[in-house]
């Protein structure tokens, strides 16, 4: 099979990235101005924190407090600051109110959520950037504020798409979702009836890209991206216990060639391919119990952004974690962060790699 341009040409576009710890030169970043608290959905059932899910049955589709927005996005552009003194170029997409309802012909959603968080929806593989089939209905048309961007890279030279739009009519979803007993044999609470995925589900290392099968992505589009991608890559199922699997890069996070970083309470079995790195366990979040976690859970303090394979992007305050990345010879830089996490997210969820400096490699 003829290899893809991107495999032997990588500098031919503006976009080009194919792991997660070559140099960082442009990148997107959300914003959460007009965010959402999403509407209630079976989806959510699954994945939410229990504690917040009455916020979502009662006040679904409306904007969260303006305070929490206006905090998070006072850290994000202190964030932004620091990414442009390390010599990275941002992009931000265009701020859309979130707080209105939208329909199909089959379903109606009361409102969306944000755009914080352009890693759920967008892939880069080499110089293609690559539409996420997103499961939930909430997030049906989040896609909208990042097509100035998108149109940019491809008049740029990038290659640009669209994994196959879901319907997600009912038929995708479980109704009598109720969460497995046994940590082994998890139920989803979406089907094989269509492919759906979040890009956050997947981690690049060059050839190798690792995945986990979730509430937001099934094998139906697991096999949809391996296929796409052809045979310069490989994409390798990970076999993690989570309760509620939603986004991988909370649970397992290459950080430079032969270091990996991982969730303790998560990670059953790594892939043998890793048995010569050095696997560090990330220590316990510090974030307080009192801290308000509407989306995700406190383990988004692993959740950290590479600039190339020595300089690491850490939430100010998890001080067992930047300790230990120092120990680990990392250049840690701080940022304030606790607000967006808030959220659902932190530095790499709220990022998007558009280029980063380097080829096509296998590192196994």
């Amino acid at each position: 099979m003829k290899k893809r341009q991107d495999a032997t040409a990588p500098q031919s576009s503006i976009v080009n990235s194919f792991n997660e710890w070559d140099p960082l030169e442009e990148v997107i970043v959300g914003v959460l101005e007009g965010a959402a608290i999403p509407s209630w959905h079976i989806t959510l059932a699954a994945t939410m924190p229990e504690s917040q899910q009455d916020l979502f049955r009662q006040r679904g589709g409306s904007l969260f407090p303006e305070e929490l927005i206006r905090r998070g996005a006072q850290e994000l552009e202190e964030f932004v600051h620091i990414l442009e003194a390390e010599g990275v170029k941002v992009r931000r997409p265009q701020p859309i109110n979130h707080a209105r309802p939208f329909e199909t012909p089959a379903w109606r959603s009361e409102g969306g959520v944000y755009n914080a968080m352009p890693r759920d929806l967008l892939l880069v593989v080499g110089n293609d950037i690559i539409e996420a089939p997103m499961s939930w209905r909430s997030r049906y048309f989040e896609i909208d504020s990042y097509r100035p961007l998108l149109k940019e890279y491809f008049m740029q030279g990038a290659r640009w798409t669209s994994a196959p739009k879901p319907q997600l009519l009912d038929e995708l979803y479980d109704f009598s979702y109720v969460e497995s007993e046994d940590p082994d044999n998890p139920r989803f609470v979406i089907n094989e009836f269509e492919p759906t995925f979040d890009a956050a589900d997947f981690i690049r290392c060059g050839r190798d890209i690792f995945a986990q099968r979730s509430h937001v992505t099934n094998r139906f589009g697991i096999d949809w991206l391996q296929r796409h991608l052809g045979d310069d890559y490989r994409v390798h199922l990970l076999d993690i216990r989570d309760p509620a699997p939603m986004h991988v890069d909370a649970t397992f996070m290459p950080l430079a060639p032969g270091k990996l970083l991982v969730n303790p309470e998560r990670i059953r079995e790594l892939p043998k391919m890793f048995s010569t790195w050095d696997v560090l366990e990330a220590p316990k979040p510090t974030i307080p119990a009192s801290h308000p976690m509407f989306m995700s859970s406190t383990w988004v303090s692993m959740n950290v952004l590479m600039l190339d394979e020595e300089r690491v992007v850490v939430e100010r305050q998890e001080e067992p974690l930047i300790r230990a990345l120092e120990d680990w010879e990392f250049k840690v830089i701080r940022c304030d962060f606790r607000h967006v996490m808030s959220f659902g997210g932190a530095f790499h969820c709220v990022t998007c790699d558009v280029r980063r400096r380097g080829p096509l490699r296998s590192y196994f």
